[in-house]
């Protein structure tokens, strides 16, 4: 028997031969990213259990294979992907498996399991009437509440900011190879891996083993840190000192197995106003305003532009009924049979490039304009829109300060019902996909789609982007949304066949040096963005040996980074 059929005999004997996934076909969804990274694997293994999945990285650290932990691979960058290249051969390990959320009633807070979905989490936390700690539009289809966590993930809520929490319990990989569990989530759960895992995974602690800490398990400062307008350094960015520890920020480099963060309490009332006009000194100024005032933050106030809008009318209909029509707790279980059923399409190239896609585009063009007409009327007359919402409280004074704009400044705004609400922000989560859908529906005419998601600094007055001609005529579509008071964007650019989408990416962020901006600003470096120095040396103190997701951030995908490749090969 060769040492890898040794070694993925051993895999098996851990979580079972159906759980060992190999070839082409079977791991084809695990390997390629949600819309990009892509790189061979020699397996991809799902265990059942916190055990199991110590146990199949410590296969892995002892082999010398190089891990990738991975939930519902919903990364935008590429992060929860093998990338190629590598000096060693890559396991995927996909913790979907392991989903458990324990709920600790006394401390209002929850410990979530590697495999935990966001959406899981809403689910259960809205039963006892609290709030999870992001909301970001990927829970829809799955995201992992570690994943985002690792990835210091942000979101639409303007209170919280990014997803931290300083109480983990990961593993770490020394220089010389040797793998350690630390348990940091301050809760009593044995000595030894086994013990601490087994009664993890099923909840074998009293509450006295909950023990009192002053580690936070969210970003405390994040609502002070925000209405700072006269800061020069953007509200929230993935390489922000201040928010990486341990497993918050680690992008991967620790192997996370459970994390303990804060819930909050929901909402009494609320309140969305669609805000739009066609200045951007207009809702520049209320930012400033709102940001500036005694008054509470409100819950969220998302940017869409127009072009955005007016795209995702049409490219991003298929999933906006898709969740009127099965919910958005049905798009997992969509995007998982999409991918199974790419990898086998995609070997015909008779059908084309993305046959399911377009399959699915053209279905639903059939039907009519997902978009609520009060955001349409608004789109035909205005570039720029604001849906804000407000709690509590903060719903007079909303209601009072969009009034007084109103009337000073070239601002309409209009207070809509729940249900409007509700349709306007799945418009909101329409506009995420749009550019991607466009590229592979029109991929004869769009050589790529270049998303960058940027923080602009706090005090940068002209936040709305104007391109150079240079620029612009290269491009179809430049596309504008984004977490408007934290100054958050995502900027979608939809490039013309036959250009070059890296040397424009490059031009653009070179545009954004210039203007201080930080990037990526919340999906993280993943293998779309070079990671700077500062962030890169942290990568490096944490996992020395290089053992875990090698290769982030464009850094070295070498043993122990060693410039001079092994020979062993990856696979």
């Amino acid at each position: 028997m060769t040492t890898q059929a040794a070694f993925l005999k051993t895999l098996r004997s851990i979580v079972g031969w159906q759980y060992v996934l190999t070839g082409d076909r079977r791991t084809a969804p695990y390997v390629k990213g949600f819309r990009e990274g892509y790189g061979p694997a020699l397996a991809v293994v799902k265990p059942d259990n916190l055990w199991q999945q110590w146990q199949v990285l410590e296969a892995c650290i002892k082999a010398d294979i190089i891990v990738v932990m991975q939930a519902a691979n919903t990364g935008l960058t590429g992060g929860s992907t093998p990338v190629p290249g590598c000096d060693r051969k890559t396991v995927v390990i996909n913790t979907t498996r392991i989903c458990g959320i324990q709920i600790l009633e006394q401390q209002n807070q929850i410990v979530a399991l590697s495999g935990a979905s966001l959406f899981d989490l809403e689910s259960k936390l809205a039963k006892k009437g609290r709030l999870p700690h992001s909301v970001i539009g990927s829970s829809c289809i799955g995201a992992s509440i570690v994943g985002g966590v690792c990835n210091n993930s942000g979101g639409a809520l303007v209170e919280r900011g990014p997803a931290y929490t300083e109480l983990a319990l990961f593993a770490e990989v020394d220089a010389e190879g040797n793998l350690r569990l630390v348990n940091n989530l301050d809760i009593d759960l044995g000595s030894t891996p086994k013990q601490i895992l087994t009664n993890l995974d099923r909840q074998n602690y009293a509450p006295q083993d909950i023990k009192s800490t002053a580690k936070v398990a969210s970003d405390k400062d994040y609502a002070i840190w925000v209405k700072d307008v006269s800061s020069n350094q953007p509200a929230r960015f993935n390489a922000d000192p201040r928010r990486l520890y341990e497993a918050s920020g680690c992008a991967g480099k620790l192997a996370v197995f459970a994390v303990r963060l804060d819930s909050f309490a929901g909402n009494q009332k609320e309140a969305t106003f669609f805000v739009s006009s066609n200045s951007a000194d207009a809702l520049q100024k209320l930012r400033i305003a709102m940001l500036t005032s005694n008054n509470p933050l409100p819950v969220s106030a998302e940017y869409i532009h127009q072009n955005i809008l007016s795209l995702a009318d049409r490219y991003g209909r298929d999933i906006v009924y898709l969740i009127r029509f099965f919910g958005s707790g049905f798009l997992p279980f969509f995007f998982r049979i999409k991918r199974q059923i790419d990898a086998v399409i995609n070997k015909l190239p008779f059908l084309g490039k993305a046959p399911v896609d377009k399959f699915v585009h053209y279905f639903f063009r059939l039907f009519p304009s997902p978009t609520p007409r009060f955001m349409a009327l608004r789109n035909e007359r205005y570039k720029h829109h604001l849906l804000i919402t407000e709690k509590d409280m903060g719903i007079e004074k909303t209601r009072a300060l969009l009034h007084k704009f109103c009337l000073q400044e070239n601002i309409s705004a209009e207070e809509i019902s729940k249900t409007q609400a509700e349709s306007a922000y799945l418009m909101r989560y329409a506009c995420a996909g749009a550019a991607v859908q466009y590229g592979l529906i029109h991929d004869a005419d769009v050589e790529h789609v270049v998303a960058l998601d940027i923080g602009l600094r706090r005090n940068d007055d002209n936040w709305f982007e104007t391109l150079p001609l240079e620029i612009s005529h290269k491009l179809i579509h430049s596309l504008y949304y984004g977490h408007f008071l934290c100054h958050v964007f995502h900027q979608d650019y939809v490039v013309r066949k036959g250009e070059d989408p890296e040397q424009i990416k490059n031009q653009l962020l070179h545009l954004l040096d210039e203007r201080g901006a930080q990037y990526p600003a919340e999906h993280n470096v993943g293998h779309h963005y070079i990671a700077s120095p500062a962030l890169s040396a942290h990568y490096k103190k944490i996992d020395p040996r290089n053992a875990l997701n090698s290769g982030i951030g464009g850094t070295s995908k070498n043993l122990s980074y060693n410039d001079q490749p092994s020979n062993k090969n990856n696979g």
